[in-house]
């Protein structure tokens, strides 16, 4: 059987395409079955992509689903069913989440919810043999009218999972992406990795041995040109044991520039200077708010001021490019509590950071609580998600607060860039500058 993913881009071209396609396809691939990948460009008409699909014959087509994607992915598979009777399922965070509102949109036959690789396969299995999937349900793929399925057990050791499929990601010029591990310890309210954790219970947190990882990445170096990683897991550094066996060997057998996400809590100075000897180049932080009272109590981020700056301070003296993460528009928030964040990132002045106006996504604790307390619209579901417009009804902020505040992020932004940039700086630069900016900004 042929399982075609495709890869739905918004604004403009994607660094990385979805990551679960690329664990499935190598999973089913070992087990006899064939994935072909198609990018669906941001201005790409629908007929292109008909046609393309046409031409490649799949059984099925998957989509992973995130909730920023779904309304072009919604339109984009009605359009595909007009014209091809293929069979289409849905995977990832939405569709975990918001099964029902999924299947009855009209174009998808099924959804799976949660972890993708036993079931995939199993939907082809039964497809090759039985030219149908029969009465008896398959975990964790929901069919239209059905009740939510039965979630299998995880897949209990990733190491003997096969490496990612890497023609499914999109990469080019040596740099590659990794994941080390599944699921994410920590509790944030705001993020979905709570969520799946919340899906499964404790046995989805499951991490790679270093030696697994080191393994890909000699496999990587091997079969081509290598010149940059990026981890992309949620928190790299939480196993002190963990990251010290890793630096040792990433620094023996790779040696090539990294870069990690990580908490701010978790950045001991011990940690910072093993990762940077090992090849650290580039840390991503995530701030949220410089409001203490906002990361305590809305987020669930215990981290004070001090300790923020301390770590930014230590990071960037050891000689790594820093960038902060930040969001606006988070329930219970202020004009104040966001004044709070603009003068932290003046004291903390990294070298590049990230702003997003806050989105509730489905199956987050506080999606719920916006939904509870009347902030979340009915038709969420038939509006955009997005990063830089408020879609929520907030007592202290309006919507166009959030548009004034945004738009003194980008300001922010631009004159970091500025006062960074190291040849002349005239009119035209300026302007390229901004353009850059606005275009790079909302980059979740």
């Amino acid at each position: 059987m042929r399982a075609l993913f495709l890869e739905i881009e918004l604004e403009r071209a994607w660094a990385v395409a979805s990551i679960g396609p690329a664990f499935i396809a190598a999973f089913i691939r070992k087990h006899g079955h064939e994935a072909v990948f198609l990018k669906v460009p941001f201005n790409s008409a629908a007929e292109d992509i008909i046609l393309q699909i046409e031409s490649l014959e799949p059984d099925i087509i998957g989509v992973s689903l995130t909730m920023r994607q779904w309304l072009r992915a919604r339109e984009l598979i009605r359009d595909i069913r007009r014209r091809i009777d293929i069979p289409v399922i849905a995977g990832g965070l939405l569709p975990s989440f918001e099964p029902e509102a999924v299947l009855a949109s009209g174009g998808f036959d099924m959804v799976c919810i949660g972890e993708g690789e036993r079931p995939m396969l199993e939907l082809l299995d039964r497809l090759e043999i039985k030219g149908g999937i029969g009465s008896k349900p398959i975990d964790n793929i929901m069919d239209q009218g059905d009740p939510r399925p039965r979630l299998g057990p995880v897949i209990a050791d990733i190491d003997k999972s096969p490496f990612m499929a890497r023609d499914l990601l999109n990469e080019s010029h040596g740099v590659f992406h990794m994941v080390m591990r599944r699921g994410c310890p920590f509790s944030c309210r705001h993020c979905a990795a709570l969520s799946l954790r919340n899906l499964y219970g404790p046995e989805y947190l499951r991490r790679r041995s270093v030696e697994n990882v080191i393994a890909e990445l000699i496999e990587l170096r091997s079969s081509r040109e290598c010149n940059y990683i990026i981890f992309l897991d949620d928190s790299f550094i939480d196993d002190s044991a963990w990251v010290k066996s890793f630096a040792e060997k990433y620094a023996k057998h790779i040696g090539v520039g990294f870069s990690v996400h990580a908490r701010i809590e978790s950045m001991r100075p011990e940690i910072l200077e093993m990762l940077v000897e090992a090849g650290l180049k580039h840390v991503v932080y995530g701030v949220e708010s410089g409001s203490e009272r906002i990361r305590r109590v809305v987020l669930n981020r215990s981290m004070t001021d001090d300790r923020i700056v301390e770590t930014f301070d230590r990071s960037k003296r050891a000689g790594t490019i820093v960038t902060a993460d930040y969001m606006l528009g988070i329930p219970g928030e202020t004009r104040d509590d966001i004044e709070m964040t603009l003068d932290l990132n003046d004291r903390l002045d990294p070298h590049d950071f990230g702003y997003f106006v806050f989105y509730p996504y489905p199956g987050t604790p506080l999606f719920h609580e916006c939904r509870k307390n009347g902030m979340m619209p009915d038709d969420y579901m038939n509006r955009p998600a997005n990063h830089r417009e408020t879609i929520l009804n907030l007592p202290h902020l309006s919507k166009d607060d959030i548009l004034l505040y945004y738009q003194r992020f980008t300001e922010a932004r631009i004159k970091t860039f500025i006062k960074k940039y190291s040849g002349p700086i005239d009119d035209d630069k300026t302007a390229e500058i901004e353009s850059m900016v606005v275009q790079s900004a909302d980059l979740g």
